[in-house]
C-alpha cells in the first residue's frame, strides 16, 4: 500500500515520511564506460553532475528506491467528422491558404459540429487504446483527462469512466494544463503506479478550443482543432520501465501572453438599493475568447522546450543521438523545426501531423503517437523525447520508451 509520502515500496515495510521535490527522473550509471541503465529509482529534487570522463550522471538529495516501472501499451485517437481547410476559412476571415501554410504549417482541422461531443471523442480514443492494450475497462485503476476545455465544469473524466462502462469505480479526474496537459498526465500516470500501486491507468488528452476562438480573428482562428487521444499504461518491472526522466515548469508571470480568462456580465436586478448589501449577488461569468500574443509565445517556446527536453535527457543520461523520435505539442511547425535544430534532431526523426489537424492542445501529442504506431513509424523499444508547452504558461518535457 501507499505511505504517508505517496511512495511506494514492497521492499521496505516500514513508513517513512520524507520531503518531495518536484522534479523526478530516473538515474542512469555515470561511470565511465558503464551504460548500465539503473531501473526504477525516483529522483526528487535531483541535481546533475558532470564528471571528469564527460559522463553524466543523475544525482539526488532523496534517492528512494522502489520495485515498480511504467509502460505505454496502448494508444488511440478520435476526430470531429467536420474538417476546416484553410480556403474554407479565407470564406469568412482575410486570409488565405498560402498565408496560413507558410506561417503555420497548418492547411486543415478539424472541429465539433452537429451531435459531436468531446466526451464522445475521448471515449472513442479511451477504446481504441484499451483495445490495443488488450485491457478490460473493468481492470483499470485510474482514468485521466487532460483537457481545458471540460463539458461540465466539475470535470468530465467520471462522464469517460461511465461511458467505457467500468463497474468497479475506478478514481477519475481531470487535469487542467492546456498544451502541456498531455505530459502531465504521463506523469501523473508514473506516479499513481509506482507510489500508489495502481496498474493500469488511463490518460485522455482531449479538448474542443474551436469553443473558445474568434473565428473573425484570423490571428488565432487558423490555429486551433478539435480532437482527442489516449494511451494505457501499465505498471511492469523495474527493467522494463518506460518512463525515464521529466522536466516540468510553470511561469504565471506568462499568463499575460495566453489565456481565455474570465468575463463578468451585468446581473439584469440588484439587491440591496438601500446600501444595507452591496456587490451581490455576484455577477454572473463566461470564458473570453482565446487572446494570443503569437509572437512573445513563439519566443518563449523556441527558448524554454529545448531546455527543458535537455534537462529531461541529461537526468536520463541520455544524449540527443539516444532518441529515436522528438514528438513535441503540435502549436506550430516554425516551433517544431526551431526545437528540432536545436537538438540536432534531424527532419525524418521528427514526428508531426500539424498540417492535418491543427493544435489540438492536450490532444496534439497522443493523435500523433497513435499515427505514428499504427502506421509502423514507432515500433516497440523506440525511445521517444516529448513535450508539450501552452497557456499558463506551462512547459515540461518527459523521455519515454514505447512498449
Amino acid at each position: 500500500m501507499a505511505n504517508a509520502s505517496g511512495l511506494f515500496s514492497p521492499s521496505m515495510p516500514t513508513l517513512r515520511r520524507i520531503k518531495i521535490q518536484p522534479s523526478v527522473g530516473v538515474s542512469r550509471s555515470g561511470s565511465s564506460g558503464s551504460n548500465k541503465v539503473v531501473l526504477g529509482r525516483i529522483l526528487c529534487g535531483g541535481t546533475s553532475e558532470k564528471h571528469a570522463s564527460g559522463a553524466v550522471s543523475s544525482e539526488s538529495r532523496v534517492p528512494k528506491v522502489i520495485g515498480k516501472g511504467c509502460k505505454l501499451i496502448g494508444c488511440g485517437s478520435a476526430i470531429p467528422t467536420l474538417q476546416v481547410s484553410n480556403d474554407d476559412l479565407a470564406k469568412i476571415v482575410d486570409t488565405n491558404d498560402e498565408w496560413i501554410s507558410v506561417r503555420t504549417g497548418i492547411r486543415n482541422r478539424h472541429v465539433l459540429s452537429g451531435k459531436d461531443s468531446l466526451t464522445g471523442l475521448a471515449v472513442e480514443a479511451a477504446r481504441k487504446a484499451l483495445e490495443m492494450a488488450q485491457v478490460d475497462p473493468e481492470d483499470l485503476d485510474l482514468v485521466l483527462l487532460c483537457t481545458s476545455t471540460p463539458e461540465d465544469l466539475f470535470g468530465s473524466a467520471p462522464q469517460i469512466q461511465k461511458a467505457l462502462g467500468c463497474k468497479n469505480n475506478p478514481l477519475a479526474y481531470d487535469i487542467t494544463a492546456a498544451c502541456s496537459g498531455f505530459v502531465l498526465g504521463l506523469v501523473s500516470a508514473a506516479c499513481h503506479i509506482r507510489g500508489g500501486g495502481f496498474n493500469n491507468v488511463l490518460i485522455v488528452g482531449a479538448d474542443s478550443l474551436s469553443r473558445y476562438v474568434d473565428w473573425t480573428d484570423r490571428g488565432t482562428c487558423i490555429l486551433f482543432g478539435d480532437a482527442a487521444g489516449a494511451v494505457v499504461m501499465q505498471a511492469c518491472g523495474a527493467e522494463d520501465d518506460g518512463l525515464f526522466a521529466f522536466d516540468l515548469h510553470s511561469d504565471g508571470d506568462g499568463q499575460r501572453h495566453l489565456n481565455a480568462s474570465v468575463n463578468e456580465n451585468e446581473t439584469n436586478h440588484a439587491l440591496g438599493t438601500n446600501g444595507s448589501v452591496r456587490d451581490f449577488p455576484p455577477k454572473q461569468s463566461s470564458y473570453s475568447c482565446i487572446q494570443m500574443n503569437g509572437k512573445e509565445v513563439f519566443r518563449f517556446a523556441v527558448r524554454c522546450v529545448p531546455q527543458s527536453i535537455e534537462s529531461s535527457l541529461e537526468k536520463a543520461g541520455l544524449t540527443g543521438s539516444s532518441i529515436d523520435w522528438l514528438l513535441l505539442h503540435q502549436a506550430n511547425q516554425r516551433i517544431i523545426d526551431a526545437v528540432a535544430t536545436r537538438l540536432e534532431i534531424p527532419r525524418e526523426r521528427v514526428l508531426s501531423n500539424l498540417a492535418n489537424y491543427g493544435n489540438t492542445s492536450a490532444a496534439s501529442i497522443p493523435l500523433a503517437l497513435d499515427e505514428a504506431v499504427r502506421s509502423g513509424k514507432v515500433k516497440p523499444g523506440h525511445m521517444i523525447a516529448t513535450a508539450g508547452f501552452g497557456a499558463g504558461l506551462t512547459w515540461g518535457s518527459a523521455i519515454i520508451r514505447w512498449g
